[in-house]
């Protein structure tokens, strides 16, 4: 199942149209707190069906309570950077403030100099995760999206902290919509793919992950209690504006695809 919120309301796609809900539920991130997963919505009775093209879809989640990150997580990126894999994962905190609405235009602060774009794959817990074993997380997790970890290059050089790098407000857009984990041919090998204006630069799949899935979440859920709704970003491969030593300018348009979920698309702006 493959669910969006709109602004009349949640919906579920269906040969390509958005089958509009009849429940009370704001968004997804609601359903995810009262239920601990989307399950509920499959047996909703359709409302109305409208068009993907003439629906306004609004962020899924709402405002996410936490957005955890990993460092150098796919085994391409880190041949590509020349660094030695990591014996734990690198873990962060981005600010919740920086997730957009989809499709919305990210402004590059001034004092950016190098900001730079990382197709990720997005998984959204459903079930709260504590010192969990790695046969329980697949079970806990509501779905996946795509996201865009965006980073001031800079910034993470000057400070070597990502929070303070990844936080701009926008710098986090995730999907417009949520696959459920059971509706997905190989949740091992999830393919992200990122077009910076159209132009293929990263494409690997989540069998290249250092640390997946269930053992990145399985290791961050014995220092911190994942929540539903909580959405953790699985690492980036290689292909980044940093491998290339060419970061994002005005105008650009980055598309990212992750397999069974809507193309997140960004375009950034730079004020004059």
């Amino acid at each position: 199942m493959q669910v969006v919120t709109t602004q009349a309301g949640l919906g579920r796609i269906e040969d390509g149209a958005v089958a509009l809900l009849d429940t009370a539920f704001p968004h997804v991130g609601a359903v995810l707190e009262q239920e601990g997963s989307l399950r509920c919505l499959e047996s909703c009775a359709v409302r109305r069906r409208t068009s993907l093209d003439e629906a306004t879809l609004i962020a899924p989640l709402g405002r996410p309570r936490a957005v955890w990150g990993v460092g150098l997580n796919y085994a391409s990126k880190a041949a590509r950077t020349g660094r030695a894999l990591p014996e734990q994962p690198i873990l962060y905190l981005a600010a919740s403030s920086a997730v957009p609405e989809p499709g919305a235009q990210v402004v590059i602060p001034q004092a950016v100099t190098e900001p730079d774009y990382e197709g990720e794959i997005a998984v959204v817990v459903g079930r709260r995760l504590y010192q969990a074993s790695e046969s329980e997380v697949w079970p806990a997790i509501a779905g996946i999206t795509a996201a865009n970890d965006m980073t001031a290059r800079d910034v993470m050089r000057a400070t070597g902290t990502p929070a303070l790098a990844k936080s701009y407000p926008g710098f986090t857009p995730l999907g417009p919509s949520l696959r459920t984990p059971d509706d997905l041919g190989d949740r091992d090998a999830i393919r992200v793919r990122t077009r910076v204006n159209g132009e293929l630069l990263q494409d690997d799949t989540s069998a290249g992950m250092i640390f997946p899935v269930p053992d990145l979440l399985s290791r961050l859920s014995w220092f911190s209690a994942l929540e539903p709704g909580d959405v953790v970003l699985t690492g980036t491969p290689a292909g980044t504006g940093q491998d290339r030593a060419c970061f994002l300018a005005d105008g650009d348009e980055i598309r990212v695809e992750v397999d069974g979920v809507l193309p997140l698309v960004t375009r950034v702006v730079r004020p004059a």
